[in-house]
């Protein structure tokens, strides 16, 4: 188990140079990354939840709030190579599902529309970037390579190797030559 805690942290350290050009390396990205030691501290907070320890789950993820400034309920399911670009003002909420690869800019909200103890938050597929500010409410999907640009208010699902911008949101297919690393979804027109 030791090992797997190991590999999982290399893995997220190699991912943030992967998504970050100011990552200068492993030992300092380590220390002052905020989304990296938020996404560490929801992977207790959720394994505590999943085994029942629920205030417990509560407590720590609040902590990591106070410290980071990103909010992740232990309810919520996170994949492998997640990555959050400083992070600052990210909601996610409890019933909200992430997959493999997804990168999210500062102040994303991952959010519900409806107060019963139902799915209320949105599913993100693999290798999806949400833009800085946007926010992605209620029980939809974003598919699989798709890209939310900034500040875009979704509340409908997102096929897959789309780009959804604006307010509220409209999507159109994403072009091949539009997978470029690095950039925010914002660069993208509809």
């Amino acid at each position: 188990m030791l090992l797997t805690i190991w590999k999982r942290i290399r893995e997220d350290l190699a991912n943030a140079r992967d998504h970050d050009p100011a990552a200068r390396g492993d030992l300092e990205n380590a220390i002052v990354y905020s989304g990296l030691h938020a996404i560490w501290a929801h992977r207790v907070s959720h394994w505590l939840w999943l085994r029942g320890a629920r205030g417990l789950a509560r407590i720590l993820s609040q902590l990591t709030r106070f410290f980071t400034g990103i909010e992740i309920h232990p309810g919520a399911t996170i994949g492998r190579r997640f990555f959050i670009d400083h992070g600052m003002g990210i909601v996610i909420g409890e019933t909200a599902e992430i997959g493999d690869g997804v990168m999210l800019y500062h102040g994303v909200t991952l959010g519900g529309q409806v107060l019963t103890q139902t799915k209320r938050h949105p599913t993100i597929g693999n290798n999806v970037t949400i833009g800085a500010g946007a926010k992605v409410l209620g029980p939809i999907y974003i598919g699989e390579g798709s890209a939310v640009g900034a500040n875009a208010v979704v509340t409908k699902d997102v096929p897959p190797n789309s780009i959804a911008i604006g307010i509220p949101a409209t999507t159109r297919p994403r072009h091949k030559d539009e997978c470029i690393k690095l950039v925010d979804p914002d660069y993208y027109e509809i």
